[in-house]
């Protein structure tokens, strides 16, 4: 292999580094435990893409920056909205390679953390991942959304899954009534806010460290709640 092609190598504490360094940005502290977990998780994708691209970042620096990072701003706003909120029921839609489901299960134990996604590969990478890393407050179901029959979630999460009309109208069901919708976004997505019909929202700017790129969440209610509970 020439040197042009082989893949990058970078130990472990250099990106144990990028973690915690970015995770101390973002005012998000984590135990060593937690950081560890995160490198380990970065690890599994890189060798499960080999066979099964789950990503097509191959630089594990990149992949800190592009996803783990990017997962924990989401996790830090997640945080800010709705406290450590212990016994609170999550769901990640599409969570593919279980970005951001891990990723917060990783860094808020308290929370249950289910992650769907139609492709039944990525759901075998979420459950082996959360089994390896010891992650037990996560799950993951090989099924298409919109058919999910599941008590009902405090917080529905995606990353960049559909528009936000067709997330919404394919998880009405499963929103308790008091419950958020999570859309992480690139741009601020403006058209697709104007398509929101008797909903209330709003949009979060995040700063991802380490990243020259717009990041954002839109967070999303239905209009029949009582004022205390809207955005």
């Amino acid at each position: 292999m020439s040197a042009a092609t082989e893949p990058t190598r970078v130990d472990d504490a250099e990106l144990a580094d990028l973690v915690s360094s970015g995770a101390a940005t973002l005012a998000l502290p984590l135990t060593a435990a937690q950081v560890d977990r995160l490198v380990a998780y970065v690890r599994l994708i890189q060798r499960w893409s080999a066979t099964y691209n789950l990503t097509a970042i191959r630089d594990p620096r990149d992949m800190v920056t592009q996803h783990i990072l990017d997962c924990l701003a989401a996790a830090a706003a997640l945080f800010r909205r709705r406290g450590n909120a212990t016994g609170e029921r999550l769901l990640d839609v599409g969570s593919g390679a279980g970005l951001p489901g891990i990723v917060i299960g990783v860094v808020a134990p308290e929370r249950e953390v289910v992650c769907v996604d139609s492709v039944g590969k990525k759901t075998a990478f979420i459950t082996h991942a959360a089994g390896t890393l010891g992650v037990k407050n996560v799950t993951a179901l090989h099924q298409r959304v919109e058919t999910l029959v599941e008590s009902r979630f405090d917080v529905v999460a995606s990353r960049a899954f559909s528009s936000l009309q067709d997330f919404v109208a394919a998880t009405r069901h499963l929103l308790e009534e008091r419950g958020t919708w999570m859309a992480m976004k690139g741009k601020a997505p403006h058209a697709e806010l104007e398509g929101l019909k008797g909903l209330t929202f709003h949009v979060e700017p995040l700063a991802v460290p380490g990243l020259n790129a717009d990041r954002c969440i839109v967070w999303i209610q239905p209009l029949d709640l009582g004022a205390s509970a809207r955005l």
